[in-house]
């Protein structure tokens, strides 16, 4: 999901909530602290959300530097087995 998308998802809902609650028949100080709650409890969703993504990040971060480290690993290996491999045919050709 696009940033746009989600932050157009998130205006749209807490925009919905706001207005929800502002044309509901309650007195003034009861809108007032409907609204605070509802803000409360959005930051809250955005929050717990926002750190699932970093967790993700970071867990999707950690596998990509491992894979890298391995193929790294794989390389080096390979290119130290052709240089071996050079050397004997080298040493072969040479008696």
């Amino acid at each position: 999901m696009s940033k746009k998308l989600l932050a157009g998802v998130l205006l749209g809902a807490a925009a919905g909530a706001a207005l929800g609650i502002l044309f509901a028949p309650d007195k003034g100080s009861a809108t007032r602290k409907k609204i605070a709650k509802k803000g409360s409890d959005l930051t809250n969703t955005i929050k717990k959300r926002f750190n699932a993504l970093g967790e993700a990040l970071s867990e999707k971060y950690d596998d990509i530097q491992e894979d890298a480290q391995e193929m790294i690993e794989k390389g080096k290996k390979k290119a130290a087995d052709k240089m071996s491999d050079l050397k004997d045919e080298m040493q072969r050709s040479l008696t």
